[in-house]
């Protein structure tokens, strides 16, 4: 099993409001776990879906998640 710190950035889209939401959560996941099936699942029920990923030099694996809504950001950091 590995352990991940996942930063969940919830960015607001309203010219009025730049702030966004941050969340931060320990996870574990099996060692050959597909993070991007993990941030999938969390939108199983959106129709307009893209999700863009990109590794860090610092070996942080980030995933840019757009909906019809709004744009999200998942960053997997190993323990």
């Amino acid at each position: 099993m590995k352990e991940y710190e996942v930063i969940r950035e919830m960015f607001n889209l309203c010219p009025g409001n730049q702030m966004r939401d941050i969340f931060i959560e320990e996870i574990e996941l099996p060692e050959d776990a597909d993070l991007e099936a993990f941030v999938r699942e969390k939108f199983k029920n959106e129709s307009s879906l893209k999700i863009e990923r990109t590794e860090k030099e610092d070996g942080s694996i980030v995933f840019d998640v757009m909906t019809a809504a709004i744009h999200q950001r998942y960053t997997f950091s190993e323990f």
